[in-house]
C-alpha cells in the first residue's frame, strides 16, 4: 500500500471514530437532560400532591427522595406515603417503649408512656392492614368500599396519636418525657393526616 493510500485509510479510520465518539457524547447529553426534565416533572408533581395537605413541606421532605420511583403515579405517591408513615411508627414506638422502661418515672410518666408505647404499637397493625389493602386495591372489585374501609382506619389511628398526647393534661409531667413523646407522636399525627389528604387524590 502506498503512503498516500495509507493516510487516506488513516483519516477515514479516524473520521469514522470522531463520529462515533461524538454520537456517543450526544446521546449522552441527551440522556441526561431527559433524566433532568424527568426527576423536575416527577417532584413537581409530588410538590403539588404535597400542596393539597395539611402539613405539605413534612410531605414534600417525606416524600421527594422517592421521586424517580413514585414518577406521576398517584398510587404509589399514596402506598410510598404510607410506607414512610409505617417506618416513622416503627421508630417512634421503638423510642417510646425504651422510654417506658427508663428508671426514675414517675408513676404517671409510667402510665402515659406505657398507653403511647401500645397506641403506636397498634397504629403499626392498623397501618400494616391500611398498606396490604392500599397494594391490592387497584384489582380489587370492590374500590369504593374498601377505600371507605382505608380511610376510616387511618381515621383512627390519627386521632389514638392525639389522644397520646392528651394524656399530659393535668399530669406532673418532666420536660424530657414529655418532648420525647412530643417529637415522635406530632410528627406521625402529621404524617398520618397527610395520608388521608392524599388518598383523595386517588379515583376510586
Amino acid at each position: 500500500m502506498s503512503s498516500s493510500s495509507f493516510q487516506l485509510v488513516f483519516i477515514f479510520c479516524f473520521s469514522i471514530l470522531l463520529l462515533l465518539i461524538m454520537s456517543t457524547s450526544m446521546q449522552t447529553v441527551s440522556a441526561a437532560t431527559t433524566n433532568k426534565a424527568s426527576a423536575k416533572t416527577y417532584k413537581k408533581f409530588i410538590k403539588s400532591a404535597c400542596n393539597s395537605t395539611t402539613y405539605p413541606k413534612v410531605c414534600y421532605k417525606a416524600l421527594s427522595p422517592s421521586a424517580s420511583a413514585i414518577k406521576t403515579d398517584t398510587n404509589k405517591l399514596c402506598n410510598i406515603a404510607l410506607s414512610f408513615t409505617l417506618n416513622a411508627t416503627y421508630n417512634a414506638s421503638s423510642s417510646i417503649d425504651s422510654l417506658s422502661k427508663m428508671k426514675g418515672l414517675s408513676p404517671s410518666e409510667k402510665e402515659i408512656t406505657h398507653d403511647c408505647a401500645e397506641t403506636t404499637g397498634e397504629a403499626i397493625d392498623e397501618l400494616e392492614k391500611s398498606l396490604k389493602t392500599l397494594a391490592n386495591l387497584q384489582g380489587s372489585d370492590h374500590k369504593a368500599d374498601e377505600m371507605n374501609d382505608l380511610k376510616t382506619w387511618v381515621s383512627a389511628i390519627l386521632t389514638d396519636e392525639y389522644t397520646c398526647t392528651d394524656e399530659f393534661d393535668g399530669q406532673k409531667v418532666s420536660k424530657a418525657v414529655k418532648n420525647t413523646i412530643n417529637k415522635s407522636v406530632l410528627y406521625l399525627a402529621q404524617l398520618t393526616s397527610n395520608c388521608l389528604a392524599l388518598f383523595n387524590l386517588l379515583d376510586y
